[in-house]
């Protein structure tokens, strides 16, 4: 995987992982295949919101809100604290599509697209904050987010396996997740406006 994957991952231990399980009513096996494949497309999507200045720009500004301690947004997130702005997250990186973005992660691990949604919104504050925590610690402003981001994506696209083959298909679909964030646009602005 990716550094910035890798490291969203590396904080969901196996108690983390069962409580979104128990949250998702889904075996801890299933909801760990599922996360692997979650977190790369949510980065895919970042990096597609930020591949135009504008985009950048309103993600630069949003991650000062959002950066910190990871396993502090974990427990809020998980105790239910954090699942609104979760769907926030997904609903400006994704725009009007994200029911679609839901149903491609809930067919290709088995979750059903409302578990896949919901497990989406669960990982989009910890994503957020650790690109937050990996932006700060490397110095990189907006100019770079777009660069650092297609980085990260192109690093799991070659790793392969299923969670690279997804987000290889998904991105590479003019009707999957290229087009869902094409049409979202600049929606990423409303990240400040929580």
């Amino acid at each position: 995987m990716s550094g910035l994957v890798d490291n969203v991952l590396s904080n969901l231990g196996p108690d983390q992982v069962s409580a979104i399980a128990s949250k998702l009513g889904v075996d801890p096996a299933q909801a760990q295949s599922a996360i692997e494949h979650a977190v790369p497309l949510i980065v895919g999507g970042m990096a597609q919101n930020a591949s135009t200045p504008a985009g950048a720009n309103a993600l630069n500004n949003a991650l000062g809100a959002h950066g910190g301690d990871l396993s502090g947004i974990l427990g809020s997130v998980l105790g239910g604290g954090g699942s609104g702005m979760g769907g926030a997250i997904l609903g400006h990186i994704f725009g009007g599509n994200q029911n679609a973005a839901n149903q491609g992660l809930g067919q290709a691990t088995g979750l059903g697209g409302q578990n896949a949604g919901q497990l989406m919104a669960i990982l989009a504050p910890i994503v957020m904050g650790a690109l937050a925590n990996h932006a700060q610690g490397q110095g990189v402003g907006a100019g770079g987010l777009g660069g650092m981001l297609t980085q990260e994506v192109q690093q799991v696209q070659q790793q392969g396996g299923s969670a690279g083959g997804l987000l290889n298909s998904v991105l590479s679909n003019s009707g999957g997740l290229a087009g869902i964030l094409q049409s979202a646009g600049g929606l990423l602005g409303a990240f400040t406006k929580r």
